[in-house]
Formats: structure tokens, C-alpha cells, sequence
């Protein structure tokens, strides 16, 4: 798999590269500024841009913005944002489009290996990977009484909000000591009050949780 890696700190730029490529990834670009960055996401092929938010020259927000426009011009472009905050409107508008293939960690709280190469994986495959601590900020507006959203069941949302964090039906299981069973019937309830008619379960997936992140 082909990764374009954007990080303006060289050691973890580098320690990134070592480790993608240590996981078979092929990192065919790692720069360290947004220009360098949207050249990249305009000129390479690649299959996931995994990207700071805060790039020079200015190391606001450059990282992002260049991720937003290579998606509003290829829809769907796997992106993983990293970043030491939670930057609430831009995340809002990664994932205005609909259309999966994204995700969003908190840098100091991706915790080993194995988690980051999962949401590489999960994002590279149009599925999400949203930390909880993001989740929690972007749902914390009130739901109001119009939006699908509204219709679920305090269980039903708990479930929604571990898919958003990209948990299997087995995990999500594990997690609130419930049966893969009930796990299951939750779901389909869940795909059924969002009005997502049947069509594979994966992308249904990936629409509740567009839904639930984007209220």
C-alpha cells in the first residue's frame, strides 16, 4: 500500500516511515510542509494521505486544508488526519462529503502499533477511525427532536458511537457485555431508523456513522 506522510517534526516523520514500512506499507512520499503536501496529494499516486494538521509555513492548519481540497477534488480520497487537538469545525468538514475513507487520531493518544496500522487499514478500505475524544466533541451539541438521530435508543447510540470508533460487532460486544446477537439486532434497528436501505452492511456501516458523527 502506497502512503503519502505529512509531519513537520523530523524524528516522527522518520520514526513513522521506519514503521510503515516495517508493516509493508510503501511510503512514496514524507514531507514536512503544506506546499510539499498538496503537491504530493496532486502528483502522486498513492493510497492514504496520512497528515498533520499543522504544517509550516504558518503551522496553523495547513495540513488539513490540503487534505479538504484533494478531497472536495477526489471524493473519497483516504485521508488520516493526526494532530494534537481536537480542531472540531475542520474535522466536521472532513467528513461533510459523506463518503467514509477517513479518520481522525489524537496523536498522544494512539497508544501502539497495532492501533495505527488498524485505522491506516480501516481508512484505506472507505471505513472510519475517529478517536472517542473526537467523537465526544463533535457530538456534544444537542440532537434535536427532527434529526434520525433523535429516534435511537440510549443502547442504539452507545453502539453507534463504538462503530464510529471503528469496533467490529465482536468488539462493540465486548465493550458493553451484551451478545454479538444483540449486537446485531441493535445494528439493523440502527440502519433502519437512519433510513439506510439494505445494500452491503459495510457501507451501511460507514453511512450511520457519517450520520451520527456529521448531526
Amino acid at each position: 500500500m502506497r502512503i503519502v506522510l505529512a509531519e513537520d517534526l523530523f524524528l516522527l516523520r522518520d520514526g513513522m516511515t521506519h514503521l510503515l514500512e516495517a508493516h509493508g506499507f510503501e511510503v512514496v512520499a514524507a514531507v514536512a510542509t503544506g506546499p510539499e503536501l498538496q503537491k504530493a496529494l496532486r502528483d502522486i499516486t498513492f493510497e492514504v494521505a496520512i497528515v498533520d494538521v499543522r504544517l509550516p509555513p504558518t503551522c496553523t492548519d495547513e495540513g488539513l486544508q490540503a487534505a479538504l481540497q484533494a478531497r472536495r477534488e477526489r471524493p473519497g480520497l483516504p485521508i488520516l488526519v493526526l494532530s494534537q487537538h481536537v480542531e472540531q469545525l475542520y474535522a466536521r468538514e472532513l467528513l461533510a462529503d459523506g463518503t467514509g475513507a477517513v479518520g481522525y487520531l489524537l496523536k498522544d493518544r494512539v497508544f501502539n502499533a497495532d492501533q495505527f496500522i488498524d485505522a491506516i487499514r480501516r481508512v484505506a478500505s472507505g471505513g472510519t477511525a475517529m478517536d472517542p475524544e473526537v467523537i465526544a466533541k463533535l457530538v456534544a451539541t444537542t440532537t434535536t427532536r427532527d434529526h434520525p438521530l433523535a429516534t435511537l435508543s440510549p443502547r442504539e447510540r452507545e453502539v453507534l458511537a463504538l462503530m464510529a470508533e471503528g469496533c467490529s460487532n465482536t468488539a462493540i460486544s465486548g465493550r458493553l457485555f451484551i451478545s454479538e446477537g444483540a449486537i446485531g439486532k441493535h445494528t439493523a434497528n440502527i440502519f433502519t431508523k437512519l433510513g439506510l436501505a439494505q445494500s452491503d452492511d459495510t457501507n451501511r456501516r460507514v453511512l450511520a456513522v457519517l450520520t451520527y458523527l456529521n448531526h
